[in-house]
């Protein structure tokens, strides 16, 4: 293993490490994205290969040091503050809403993160289309495990990289299906990996520009579309309409009733530049609805002659 190249940054405001990197995890076993102790490990692939980096807290937030490992670790490590928050600016917002309100007092330091790398968020953005959680994260960690590398550095920490698009356009339908992902879904990653150079490129293009870009995809739209935005350039304003929980969450959060998306659309507006943000804070302060009633099995998508059980 070779030598981890090292940063210490101090940010300036008390940077909460593990929630700000959090937004970035697909489930508790994603295995792109690990905390042990202090300490949270996130394998990447960087525009010059990939990487791992190992970022911790020190003295409450006030400087973080973050250790990286492998081709890309070099950019890891430049791209350590805009992962942070660094380039999130909430001066100028309003809260407004007491419920908002609560929710910037319980998170006075968070802050919206930016990956610069846009098929990683998008991937799993699309496996987790009209499914439930449970199916869209085991989807996504066996894509990654099966067909995705060990990231670099330490291997007791399992971590994994997922896959390029050159291996995702190399994917047979079958395969797809036993992961499980549905061929509308598959379909569209593959179609979206023809495209990732470009892609990529649209990442520090404005938010409306690469939200139009990427609807113009096959099999992506608005929701899709505002959970890449929010990852990859820390959008404050990307909402995730048509979501199955956000709209019924955040109507929950501020009147005791769910929301349809029209409702949500309408109660955001006055916040059009920090829409995001208001959900978020939302989320923050009163959490989501209480779910009642039975969960939703997940789907299978394999062809009845290939189950064996």
């Amino acid at each position: 293993m070779t030598a981890a190249l090292e940063r210490t940054w101090r940010p300036a405001w008390p940077c909460p490490v593990q929630s700000v990197l959090g937004q970035h995890r697909r489930g508790g076993g994603d295995p792109t994205l690990r905390v042990v102790g202090t300490t949270t490990w996130r394998a990447l692939r960087a525009p010059t290969g990939v990487a791992t980096l190992a970022v911790s807290a020190l003295d409450g937030g006030g400087e973080v040091r973050a250790r990286a490992w492998g081709p890309g670790a070099e950019w890891a490590l430049d791209a350590l503050p805009a992962l942070l928050g660094a380039e999130d600016d909430p001066s100028g917002f309003e809260p407004r809403h007491p419920a908002v309100i609560e929710g910037l007092r319980l998170r006075p330091h968070w802050r919206l993160s930016r990956t610069g790398l846009l098929m990683e968020s998008l991937v799993p953005s699309i496996i987790e289309q009209k499914v439930t959680g449970q199916e869209a994260f085991a989807g996504f960690r066996r894509l990654v495990r099966r067909f995705g590398e060990p990231a670099p550095g330490p291997a007791e920490v399992d971590l994994w990289v997922q896959p390029s698009a050159e291996v995702l356009r190399a994917i047979p339908s079958w395969d797809w299906l036993a992961l499980p992902v549905d061929p509308a879904r598959s379909r569209a990653l593959v179609q979206a990996a023809r495209v990732a150079d470009s892609l990529e490129r649209l990442t520090r293009s404005p938010a409306e520009v690469v939200d139009r870009k990427l609807r113009t995809l096959p099999g992506i739209g608005v929701w899709t579309s505002a959970e890449v935005r929010a990852r990859v350039l820390g959008d404050p304003d990307a909402v995730s309409f048509g979501d199955f929980h956000v709209a019924k969450d955040v109507g929950w959060a501020v009147t005791g009733t769910p929301f349809t998306d029209e409702q949500l659309a309408e109660f955001l507006e006055p916040w059009r530049g920090h829409r995001g943000r208001v959900v978020a804070a939302l989320m923050a302060s009163r959490g989501h609805r209480p779910r009642h009633g039975p969960r939703m099995a997940p789907r299978t998508h394999l062809p009845a002659r290939r189950v064996t059980r």
